[in-house]
C-alpha cells in the first residue's frame, strides 16, 4: 500500500473535482446541440452521429441523446437540469460530529462501521467526519488525534 501526504490528496481531491465540472461543462454544451439538431429537424440517430464525431469520448451516450430528444419534442426549451428536491447534501452538520466525537471519547476501539451505526449515518460520512473534521487516524486500533497537545504527549 503506497503511503500518500495530505497535501497530495487534497491536489488529487482538487483535480477530480475540476474534472468532473469540465465534464459537466461538456454535457450541457451537448444539450445545446442537440437541442439545436432538433430546431433543424434532424433525427436523434442523426444528432447522435454529429456528437459523436464533435466530441468523441466525451459524447452523450445514444439513450441519452434519445432522451433528450423526447424532452424537447415535449415541450421543453431550457437545456438546464429541472429543480429537485432531495436529501441533504451532507450529514456531516456540528450535531452529528460532535456526537461521533463522544462515541470515540467513550471508546477509542470502536470501528467507523459501529460508530456510523450508532449515530445512524453511512460509513464514508462517518469516516469523513473522523478523519477530516476531527482530525483523527487509527493508530494500533484506537483512533488518536493526528496532532497531539503537551498534555496528550505525556500521557
Amino acid at each position: 500500500m503506497r503511503i500518500v501526504c495530505d497535501s497530495t490528496l487534497a491536489f488529487i481531491k482538487r483535480c477530480n473535482v475540476l474534472s468532473a465540472i469540465i465534464k459537466m461543462a461538456v454535457f450541457h454544451k451537448q444539450g445545446a446541440c442537440t437541442n439545436f439538431c432538433f430546431k433543424l429537424e434532424k433525427t436523434a440517430t442523426e444528432c447522435y452521429e454529429m456528437l459523436k464525431t464533435a466530441f468523441g469520448e466525451d459524447a452523450m451516450s445514444h439513450p441519452q441523446t434519445f432522451q433528450w430528444f423526447s424532452r424537447f419534442k415535449a415541450g421543453r426549451t431550457s437545456i438546464d437540469d429541472d429543480k429537485r428536491s432531495g436529501r441533504l447534501v451532507s450529514s456531516s452538520t456540528p450535531e452529528m460530529i460532535e456526537r461521533v466525537r463522544q462515541i470515540i471519547r467513550e471508546d477509542r476501539r470502536r470501528t467507523i462501521e459501529e460508530v456510523s451505526m450508532l449515530v445512524g449515518i453511512s460509513h464514508g460520512t462517518c469516516h469523513k467526519i473522523l478523519t477530516e473534521n476531527l482530525k483523527m487516524r487509527r493508530v494500533a486500533s484506537n483512533f488518536v488525534p493526528r496532532l497531539l497537545s503537551v498534555d496528550q504527549k505525556q500521557q
